[in-house]
């Protein structure tokens, strides 16, 4: 199984079990709050939601991970179109991260 498909997977049950966060908003709240462990963002986020997501990342330690999945793509396994989406699980954040790795470790492998 690919990484974006085990991304998706892992998202949807991230989202059944309460843990995920989707919209700019929201996940900033939550970062406020110290309930995130990680953010997403889709492929096709607008250069200005990017950088206002990594600012605020940033100033709350979190990790921001890009995926190669579009907004619409993502918003379908979470119910509304989104670009960012905020996990509030320590357990998803990690293995969202480490797949994260795998697939930028294969995308140098095939260079």
């Amino acid at each position: 199984m690919n990484s974006p498909q085990k991304i998706i997977n892992l998202l949807t049950i991230c989202r059944r079990a309460g843990k995920a966060v989707s919209g700019f908003d929201p996940s900033c709240e939550a970062m406020k709050n110290g309930t995130v462990y990680c953010i997403i963002t889709a492929s096709d986020l607008s250069a200005k939601s990017e950088k206002e997501i990594r600012f605020n990342a940033d100033k709350y330690n979190v990790p921001v991970i890009g995926i190669c999945i579009s907004k619409n793509t993502l918003g379908s396994f979470l119910g509304k179109p989104t670009g960012i989406v905020a996990v509030c699980d320590k357990g998803f954040a990690e293995r969202f991260i480490q797949l994260d790795a795998e697939f930028h470790k294969a995308d140098a492998n095939t260079d």
